[in-house]
């Protein structure tokens, strides 16, 4: 399929037909989501696997009772990492390891180091816009592989973090359902490009 049909045929899925999606598929599937950017490409972003009927009944519950829990093959729960000073180490350590130039490093690390130093509140803004940048990769290599998802921002993300007993650093931010869909897409419709431009 062509990129530009994976991106107009992709819907938001509203009810699986519960049929698992192969191993080596959901392994394709996250092969594409590592690929994602990311700003300093620090990489804030975990991803819980969910596919055991008895977890996704009792996040459906968080979920408002929406189908799309019970019945997709496996959901994916993107969380961000708010430990930015580890994942700082950890990048620093990354460009060492694959021997990115001392200047280059200087430069990153230094925007790092600036960054480490803005309001928790507004570094975790930043941090979860790099997550919907994955989780969008999700969403279209889904697409691509013949499956179908549901990108979901309407949970409760503390009763995520208890339910699947997730570190205090990882916050649940954007599921993506992914299965065999049981329904139709309905027609959908978007402003025209126009409407994007500032005059």
């Amino acid at each position: 399929m062509e990129f530009q049909e994976i991106i107009k045929q992709r819907y938001a899925t509203k009810l699986f037909d519960g049929r698992p999606v192969p191993d080596a598929k959901v392994a394709e599937l996250l092969e594409l989501v590592r690929w994602a950017p990311s700003g300093l490409n620090i990489q804030p972003w975990k991803i819980k696997m969910v596919a055991d009927a008895a977890t996704k009944a009792l996040l459906s519950v968080a979920t408002f009772a929406e189908p799309q829990i019970e019945t997709c093959s496996h959901l994916l729960v993107f969380c961000t990492d708010t430990d930015f000073a580890g994942l700082s180490e950890k990048l620093s350590r990354a460009m060492k390891a694959r021997g990115i130039p001392d200047k280059i490093w200087d430069i990153v690390m230094g925007i790092a180091g600036e960054m480490a130093g803005m309001p928790p509140e507004d570094l975790r803004a930043w941090t979860s816009c790099q997550v919907y940048i994955a989780a969008t990769y999700a969403i279209l290599g889904a697409k691509a592989l013949g499956l179908d998802s549901c990108p979901m921002t309407h949970f409760i993300p503390e009763e995520y973090s208890r339910i699947l007993a997730l570190p205090a650093n990882l916050v649940p931010t954007l599921l993506c359902a992914i299965g065999y869909p049981a329904d139709q897409p309905k027609p959908k419709w978007r402003y025209p490009v126009e409407d994007l431009l500032i005059a």
